[in-house]
């Protein structure tokens, strides 16, 4: 695994990349270790940068999705989500054929993204409207929002 550690709007963040593809991107990271030549790790760096500085509103990047089959649909189903729009957990469980009721099992799911921004999970919100939980924390959540959609929330 190569890794790569990277500066932005919402802090440092390392990329890893697996066997030619994008495997996690991390919060909080601190900056260490020199820059390793990586194709995946290059596209990665230059697509994030082009993302926050407004130019790029979808990422083409080859993906290490590894989770279980009910993850892999959830995460399937954020990536639909359009940029500068929300869905709620239950809208995302009736896209996938289930009642609302299974909304957890989607914010379950959801919390386990290990490639947020690039799978979007920053995009879903409780049903009322308002920003429920995120892995980076809601000011990122809220900063990666306003950046797609100036002045939602």
């Amino acid at each position: 695994m190569t890794t790569r550690w990277i500066d932005s709007p919402i802090g440092g963040l390392r990329l890893h990349a697996r066997a030619g593809l994008l495997a996690a991107i991390e919060f909080d990271a601190e900056p260490r270790g020199s820059v390793v030549a990586d194709p995946v790790l290059d596209d990665a760096e230059r697509q994030l940068a082009e993302y926050f500085a407004g130019e790029r509103r979808d990422f083409d990047l080859p993906l290490a999705s590894e989770g279980t089959a009910w993850q892999q649909k959830v995460w399937g189903e954020l990536r639909r989500i359009p940029f500068g729009e929300t869905a709620s957990y239950g809208e995302i469980a009736r896209r996938l054929g289930y009642e609302p009721v299974v909304s957890r099992a989607v914010g379950a799911a959801n919390g386990r993204n290990p490639i947020p921004i690039v799978v979007p999970c920053h995009r879903v919100i409780g049903a009322d409207g308002t920003l429920t939980g995120y892995a980076g924390g809601l000011e990122r959540k809220r900063t990666l929002l306003a950046l797609e959609q100036p002045g939602l929330f």
